[in-house]
């Protein structure tokens, strides 16, 4: 056996050089992942504002009795669905909302008490109030995720669950709470699909790939394709979710450009092209689709449903107008329950096009931010109990005041914003407005009525804390304090704390040399905004409040003498 020796290391026979790792590259802050340092934080505060919506939302929500405004339409439609399969109203000739959320109240009082479904108010009214709840629970995580801020996220859960409206759809068995849900909830999992996709592109960027001409492939995209099933859901639940639905795949679409540009990528709009559209074919567009035809199951079933063998006897040729133009479609290649139902479809648009007739509480969409005219839901004649000569109790579907007039600022603050920042989630309210208000102006002779603005309102909530959060200003760890006792104004985004801006925690006291933990000057020009936007916010969010307590009655019922009503109706519009 031979040993051998190795020589001794030595200025003439010096180690061998060990390769040195690669350098990792840095992440562009656009696409720079958050990672919560305190994510139990979030989840409590979320409980908190849940348990707020749910107080809220289920206090009494079976008062009154009876079937108030349209619920004599839907719950009696949801009975026929549990018993039929399909909505089997004669009297009311074809019907002119899909059947999603009518069948979650009727499956809700069928598992609630299936013997006094045609009677008992909570039957119908607990499924709208679970979806408020869940309305809530969806904004506070997402604020949560596009903020970076489990504060902004609590206050935007907050001001979702204090919103007049939501509170008064939540507690009648209408359908308008149900989009509501469907429309956030499909918009909070494209907002996951868009981190998650910065995510992957950040782990290529860092380690070392170059991705100038492209990428090689973005992987499965589970988030995006929930969302093209949730959105399509929302149609399900009432035709007005399809602007929605045709903005945000746009609004996603543009996402994956920004994210390939961030990443490098010279020709992003082609990487996206290639990378991105295709995949997004089948999850925003075959799924939404496919999703809400399975709503119509029981109408596809139903030997008798409305207008369901029409194809049996007519042609697949038509003409759509859309505004001034003539579409002639022929559809005579699809299956006989599809064309049926297209032509259903189709007598529905015509319908809600020509719907023009007079209604006391008829409004036009210009009014609805400014709380023109809102609804009354209930309001009997000649209550007794209260105490005085004359009583009153209403249900009025009106927002809160002091936080919807607050909405219209917002908005305008916002188009500045995104303009000279491109933040991109000043455009994601502003899409939404697109897609739940500047919709509704293309004919102001149909008969509108404010609560269609619904779904809308978390998205203006969402603006609303956007614009909230820019008043306090970017936050301050104890790393950035550090730095500012050393007279730096400001910091790199390394050592910005969470924000509203969405600027990742890194810092820590470690990072900083021994020299800066010195004693604390007077505080920062930094520092004195945020207590003083601290402050402001927290008025704010007192008068808000305040203005929801007193609000309280009329969102509930609740008995008032005829003066007290009176105090409460601000303006003559209300009444």
């Amino acid at each position: 056996m031979t040993a051998t020796l190795e020589a001794p290391e030595s200025v003439d026979n010096p180690p061998a050089p060990v390769a040195a790792p690669p350098p990792t590259r840095p992440v562009p802050e656009a696409l720079a992942p958050w990672h919560d340092p305190r994510p139990f934080v979030g989840w409590a505060l979320a409980a908190l504002t849940v348990a707020v919506a749910a107080v809220t939302r289920l206090w009494a929500v079976g008062w009154p009795p009876g079937k108030q405004f349209d619920e004599i339409y839907y719950t009696t439609e949801a009975q026929e669905l549990l018993r039929y399969g399909y909505e089997d109203n004669r009297g009311y000739m074809f019907i002119v909302h899909p059947p999603l959320g009518k069948w979650l109240i009727a499956l809700n009082s069928q598992l609630w008490d299936p013997r006094s479904a045609d009677t008992n108010t909570l039957d119908w009214r607990i499924a709208p109030a679970l979806a408020g709840i869940i309305s809530v629970l969806l904004i506070t995580r997402i604020a949560r995720r596009m903020f970076r801020s489990n504060l902004f996220g609590g206050i935007a859960g907050l001001l979702l669950a204090l919103d007049g409206l939501s509170v008064v759809q939540s507690r009648v068995a209408l359908l308008d709470i149900f989009l509501q849900t469907f429309v956030l909830a499909g918009f909070g999992a494209l907002v996951i699909d868009r981190d998650q996709l910065r995510g992957r592109l950040a782990r290529l960027v860092t380690a070392g790939v170059d991705l100038t001409d492209g990428v090689p492939t973005l992987g499965p995209r589970p988030w995006r394709l929930a969302g093209g099933a949730l959105l399509g859901l929302a149609c399900g639940v009432k035709w007005t979710a399809l602007s929605f639905l045709i903005l945000f795949v746009l609004m996603s679409l543009v996402w994956d450009r920004g994210a390939l540009k961030s990443a490098g990528v010279r020709q992003s709009w082609l990487g996206a092209a290639r990378r991105s559209w295709p995949g997004a074919i089948g999850s925003l567009v075959i799924v939404p689709t496919a999703t809400y035809l399975l709503c119509w199951l029981g109408w596809f079933a139903g030997e008798y449903s409305w207008s369901r063998h029409y194809a049996d006897g007519h042609s697949g040729s038509a003409t759509v107008r859309l505004g001034p133009l003539k579409i002639p479609i022929n559809w005579d290649f699809l299956p006989g329950g599809i064309r049926s139902l297209g032509s259903y479809s189709l007598n529905v648009y015509r319908f809600d096009e020509s719907l023009n007739s007079f209604h006391p509480y008829r409004s036009n969409p210009w009014s609805w931010l400014v709380l023109g005219r809102p609804i009354t839901f209930y309001y009997p004649s000649n209550p007794q109990g209260c105490g005085a000569s004359s009583c009153a109790r209403e249900i009025l579907d009106i927002g809160t005041p002091l936080m919807w007039w607050a909405f219209l600022p917002a908005l305008i603050w916002l188009a500045w914003h995104w303009f000279t920042t491109r933040d991109w989630r000043a455009a994601v309210v502003w899409v939404a407005m697109a897609a739940g208000w500047l919709v509704w102006f293309q004919d102001p002779k149909r008969t509108m009525f404010f609560f269609y603005m619904t779904p809308l309102v978390p998205f203006l909530i969402l603006g609303l804390t956007l614009a909230l959060g820019t008043m306090l200003g970017p936050g301050l760890t104890r790393t950035s304090q550090r730095a500012v006792e050393l007279g730096a104004d400001e910091v790199g985004a390394d050592e910005r704390g969470e924000d509203v801006h969405g600027v990742d925690v890194r810092g820590r006291d470690e990072d900083l040399p021994q020299h800066a933990l010195v004693t604390r000057p007077l505080r920062s020009p930094a520092e004195r905004r945020r207590l003083w936007g601290l402050a402001a916010i927290s008025v704010y969010l007192g008068v808000v409040i305040a203005d929801f307590v007193w609000m309280w009655p009329l969102y509930t019922g609740g008995l008032m003498t005829f003066s007290e009503w009176q105090a409460h109706m601000w303006f003559t519009s209300w009444i």
